[in-house]
């Protein structure tokens, strides 16, 4: 029996789960994930390190699976950067459906941000910038020669910008990083608990 299929007999697959990674699924899997409103968290950096395999997003959006973009753990990522996640989760669509019109900018921006929210059930506090919304915004810097001329914002997010542009972030409103700068961590203190760390760990 394969894991979809006991998670369905255990009455598990409905829209309280998050299925994450997903590389293994086949067709009927994915109506079934369609049919019960299985959310999926798709991390396809994780993945590649891994050689766990690439997740059929495409056959999932179709099906009208809501999924998400996720990092995994540092252990199987180490960058945790949203940006270069969506942007490899974009062209590994691409590639292995033979189709350059799979997996647009603008549906990556929405697996980015109000999707992630609808998986978690947040998405009427969360996700998008509405009245009643908690004001999480980022400012990304599009006015660097590297990023010039912008013609497409969604797709200068993911093809063209990276998480190094970024130079606002605000969560609920509270500026949490300002002109690049972290403005409630230490950087120092955090760098040097870092190297100890780092330290005691070459020693074992």
């Amino acid at each position: 029996m394969r894991p979809i299929e006991r998670l369905e007999k255990l009455g598990v697959l409905g829209p309280n789960l998050i299925a994450v990674h997903c590389v293994h699924v086949e067709a009927d899997e994915i109506k079934l994930f369609s049919e019960r409103g299985v959310h999926v968290a798709h991390c396809p950096v994780s993945n590649l390190k891994l050689a766990s395999g690439i997740a059929p997003v495409k056959a999932m959006l179709d099906a009208g699976v809501n999924v998400g973009i996720g990092t995994d753990g540092c252990a199987s990522n180490n960058r945790l950067d949203m940006f270069a996640e969506t942007r490899l989760a974009t062209l590994l669509q691409k590639g292995v459906s033979g189709d350059a019109a799979a997996l647009p900018a603008l549906q990556a921006l929405q697996m980015a941000t109000i999707n992630g929210a609808r998986a978690l059930q947040w998405d009427n506090l969360i996700g998008s910038l509405c009245p009643g919304k908690a004001a999480d915004m980022v400012a990304v810097n599009l006015g660097e020669l590297e990023t010039a001329p912008c013609y497409d914002p969604a797709s200068h997010l993911w093809h063209a910008a990276s998480r190094e542009h970024i130079t606002h972030v605000w969560v609920d409103g509270e500026l949490l990083l300002d002109k690049g700068n972290l403005t409630r961590m230490d950087v120092k203190a955090i760098r040097a608990n870092a190297a100890t760390w780092g330290e005691r760990f070459r020693q074992h």
